[in-house]
């Protein structure tokens, strides 16, 4: 009789079933969490995948991983695109990924699109609507973080190009569920105010999570409403926010935005340079033009002595005014260059040390001298308060010749009691001592004189 079992090696085995996996599972989307993150020398990343009841070994090539911007570490909630497979050398159980990425980034920039399209059909991005920086700002206002390296990104550049312009700082939370209000308030804020030329809105790199408040739509409307120009200097060159497309301007990085913003002193003087060079070759221009008129005319002249004498006259007149007014342009300027650097003398640290060292000692003046009147005000209260209180003691009352009597077991004060039982002792307070005693009778008196004595015969 002829077996009709079919037996199996274990490489058709394991074949059979990877077969089976990748035919019936396909391409796949899977959520979890990364843990026991590897990678070797080869490039290929090696990782588990894993949620609170299983896990799966999974491997994501270098071929791949290579296009990807993120790179996962353990504890990681990510969302993988992949396909089921087995490791056929070890019959392992695997998932081979082809692209993944942190778990929620999808449904984030499909909200960004959404938004970013929504208002793009409403017209808050034409070129339009925007409006043109001014070329040499005096005042720049800084809408960011006090701590944050984008601040120190944005003086270094100013002080480095335009010491000269002021720079005012709005401060803001830029990153989480507080940030948007925290910026649309920062924005209002500065628009009530009117205090500076143009608003710089920025904070340094992070991930899409990081820099999504700048994608709110509030936000948004907030800066296309402002009545002072915006520009959007949000994270690296590569990150792009609704913010971006919405303001007057967008710069990559901060320090491209301070840039963008401040004239470069060096070029100012270069370019004053170019500019009186040129002036001196117009003048030049002008007076060989003169000259060679002079010549013209001198030429034609019947009488050229007299006439010439004019006009020699004349010619000395115009380059002694074009040299004048010259000069008066060049002193001009030399005025506004020391008007200046005054200006930024007078902001300098030691002079604004100097005030407040001066304020703060006016401050501990008055502060003594309110101390001293508070002081004297109490103590003044207080002997008040005394003289009161020793008006109303009861030593005083026992000054004038009063007594004062008690039940000396309870400290009760005599009265209207009711009737004490014989043998009571009774403690009465003198001025200057006590004297006990002992009830023998208790009887009320009718009598209407206090002071009377009632008969005992």
């Amino acid at each position: 009789m002829t077996s009709t079992r079919k037996v199996y090696t274990v490489s058709e085995l394991v074949g059979r079933a990877r077969r089976v996996l990748e035919q019936d599972f396909g391409l796949l989307w899977l959520e979890a969490e990364i843990s026991n993150f590897s990678a070797p020398p080869s490039g290929h990343w090696y990782f588990t995948l894993k949620d609170e009841g299983a896990q799966v070994r999974s491997a994501l090539f270098r071929n791949r991983n290579q296009l990807l911007s993120y790179r996962p570490k353990d504890g990681d909630k990510v969302l993988i695109r992949g396909r089921v497979t087995v490791y056929e050398p070890r019959g392992d159980f695997q998932l081979v990924c082809e692209y993944l990425e942190p778990a929620g980034f999808g449904a984030l920039q499909q909200k960004f699109e959404q938004l970013k399209q929504k208002l793009a059909d409403e017209g808050l991005f034409n070129a339009e609507r925007k409006r043109v920086l001014p070329p040499f700002p005096t005042t720049v206002g800084v809408i960011t973080s006090p701590t944050g390296a984008a601040i120190r990104d944005v003086l270094s550049v100013l002080a480095k190009r335009a010491p000269f312009i002021k720079v005012i700082l709005y401060p803001a939370v830029v990153q989480g569920a507080e940030a948007p209000a925290a910026l649309i308030e920062a924005l209002k804020t500065a628009n009530r105010r009117r205090e500076c030329d143009v608003l710089l809105l920025t904070r340094g790199g992070g991930s899409l999570e990081d820099l999504f408040c700048f994608n709110d739509e509030k936000l948004a409307r907030q800066i296309a409403g402002s009545g002072i120009p915006v520009v959007s200097a949000v994270g690296h060159e590569v990150d792009f926010t609704i913010a971006d497309f919405v303001a007057d301007l967008r710069a990559p990085t901060p320090s491209a935005g301070a840039a963008l913003l401040s004239p470069d002193r060096d070029a100012l003087r270069q370019l004053l340079g170019q500019l009186g060079h040129r002036q001196h070759q117009v003048l030049q221009r002008a007076i060989r033009q003169r000259r060679s008129q002079l010549d013209s005319l001198s030429g034609r002249l019947p009488t050229p002595e007299r006439l010439l004498a004019r006009r020699a006259q004349r010619l000395d007149e115009l380059r002694d005014r074009l040299l004048a007014g010259s000069q008066r342009r060049l002193q001009l300027g030399r005025l506004a260059l020391a008007h200046q650097e005054a200006r930024l003398r007078s902001v300098a640290p030691a002079v604004r040390l100097a005030s407040a060292r001066h304020r703060l000692a006016s401050l501990q003046q008055r502060l003594v001298l309110t101390a001293n009147r508070t002081i004297e005000k109490r103590r003044t209260k207080l002997a008040r308060c005394t003289g009161q209180l020793a008006t109303l003691s009861p030593l005083a009352t026992l000054s004038r010749g009063y007594t004062l009597t008690r039940i000396e077991a309870s400290g009760v004060l005599l009265q209207q009691q009711p009737q004490l039982p014989a043998g009571t002792l009774l403690e009465t307070r003198l001025p200057n001592r006590r004297v006990l005693s002992r009830v023998e009778t208790d009887e009320v008196l009718a009598h209407a004189d206090p002071l009377a004595v009632p008969d005992r015969r």
